[in-house]
């Protein structure tokens, strides 16, 4: 696709570009974003792409799911960049709303995730699935989407957002897709563009020590000692504050049982410097 890609801002004209796509019968694809987008974000449009014949990036900076003390003012903005990436890879419509079209005055009703989202991230980010999960659904209802397409990287993200849609019967597919990395294992991320070039030479760590964890787990290595000297492998690597390293059931994202013989994932979130950087990979 050439050309610019057509941005649309409220809401009637979306739902009547997408029922003239299904009435045409082309599924809608969905990639729901915050913008500032990247080689990973791409990816995300390729897979909708080869799911759907229609493809809407939504972009859209969500103050919901940041706390006071976070950096939404700060969060990477950058439009007219994002749209000549999504013409070359062959978006065809760009959902960005203005904040009082998705959260007008009187706005007052809210999702409150629990099982997937409780724990994790929760535990330091308690305001954050909820917004996520508010949002998301949002966005489903507007765009109506035969599926929508998340990255792996925000792991616990896919599964709120997963059990979201199974427990309130939304009528789309979630597809997950791999983690998109740098040439040294960081996963991209729209916030690595916070790092200076002495924290951005410490940050590929977290990937491999977290797929050290994943080899041992597989090995048979006690979980909770493992998690343990991965926190002090992060820290010994230059990381400042360690959230958390854990090795989790990959659906449900409970602590396993000993002899669960359920697919598991590692998850970390860590700090370098200002930033806070997540990754997870499959044991």
């Amino acid at each position: 696709m050439s050309g610019p890609v057509p941005v649309v801002r409220t809401l009637q004209p979306l739902r009547e570009m997408v029922a003239r796509w299904h009435r045409e019968g082309s599924a809608v694809g969905l990639v729901p974003t915050m913008g500032a987008l990247h080689r990973g974000h791409l990816e995300l449009v390729r897979e909708a792409r080869k799911r759907a014949a229609r493809v809407v990036v939504s972009i859209f900076v969500n103050p919901t799911q940041f706390a006071p003390n976070e950096d939404f003012d700060r969060y990477p903005r950058d439009e007219a960049g994002d749209l000549a990436k999504l013409a070359s890879v062959g978006c065809d419509a760009v959902w960005s709303p203005e904040r009082s079209v998705m959260y007008p005055d009187g706005f007052a009703t809210r999702i409150v995730p629990a099982g997937a989202a409780e724990g994790l991230e929760s535990d330091f980010r308690p305001h954050f699935f909820g917004g996520v999960a508010t949002v998301c659904c949002k966005l489903f209802t507007q765009v109506g989407p035969d599926v929508a397409v998340f990255g792996e990287k925000d792991f616990q993200q896919l599964a709120v957002v997963k059990q979201m849609v199974r427990d309130l019967n939304l009528p789309l597919e979630i597809v997950g897709a791999e983690t998109v990395r740098e040439a040294d294992g960081l996963a991209m991320s729209s916030r690595n563009a916070y790092l200076s070039p002495g924290e951005r030479a410490i940050a590929p760590a977290m990937h491999r020590v977290i797929t050290e964890v994943a080899d041992k787990v597989r090995g048979g290595a006690d979980i909770a000692a493992t998690e343990r000297a991965a926190s002090a492998a992060l820290t010994e690597a230059g990381f400042g504050k360690i959230d958390y390293v854990a090795v989790r059931d990959a659906i449900s994202l409970q602590v396993p049982a000993p002899t669960s013989r359920a697919s598991l994932r590692v998850l970390a979130a860590a700090w370098l410097g200002k930033t806070r950087l997540i990754d997870n990979v499959p044991v």
